[in-house]
């Protein structure tokens, strides 16, 4: 397996080409249907009034959406500089920049440079990072209250699809690389750390939990 440290720089260089037709099409479309299913779980866990930590941000309309619906703060981590350009952007056109905080950075090997936070989300992002333990540890030890997720169902069709993803990537001599993880897993380390699953859900791809301490 290549290092983290690779896959990640591998993994910001690609997801730039994404950046604005991200951003353009939550203005067009909304939410994705998993995206919709997390809100419903952290609705279930409450985030009135709480600070929030996305890693893996992206152009950051998840958490701003959470803001206009009671969220206090939010802070977004992402690898790829051109997301968190548009995830400014975007905070600008929303009116919430001074609720809004935004670090360009591996949150992995930067984790001790962030504040805890009430409500930790990870959409889609466990899948980007080959060691899931790590992500998922790290990630959990900034959490106070709520620890929210979604990943891919493991599915013969899922890995099937990362594996036709991986063939098309490697011809276009990128390193990054996605990848399904073992959901048990995923809940065991969850559950270990003292969360107990408050919500799960999942579309034909894609399966959501939301968890809360205690």
């Amino acid at each position: 397996m290549m290092s983290c440290c690779a896959h990640s720089r591998s993994a910001a260089r690609l997801f730039s080409h994404f950046a604005r037709r991200y951003r353009r099409r939550f203005e067009k479309k909304g939410l994705e249907a998993s995206q919709r299913q997390l809100v419903e779980g952290l609705e279930r866990a409450g985030f009135g009034d709480a600070s929030l930590l996305e890693v893996g941000s992206g152009v950051g309309y998840l958490h701003q959406y959470l803001l206009q619906r009671g969220a206090a703060t939010a802070v977004g981590v992402d690898l790829t500089p051109k997301m968190i350009e548009e995830a400014e952007a975007l905070a600008r056109k929303n009116g919430l920049t001074e609720r809004t905080g935004y670090r360009v950075a591996d949150f992995v090997d930067a984790a001790a440079s962030f504040e805890p936070a009430d409500v930790v989300l990870l959409d889609k992002v466990i899948c980007c990072y080959p060691d899931a333990e790590r992500m998922v540890q790290t990630s959990l030890a900034k959490a106070k209250r709520v620890y929210a997720y979604t990943i891919p169902r493991d599915r013969w069709y899922t890995r099937l699809g990362v594996a036709l993803g991986a063939l098309g990537l490697r011809l276009l001599r990128s390193d990054y690389r996605s990848y399904v993880h073992d959901p048990r897993q995923i809940e065991a380390w969850v559950t270990a750390a003292g969360f107990t699953k408050r919500y799960e859900n999942q579309t034909l791809i894609w399966l959501t939990g939301v968890y809360v301490r205690g």
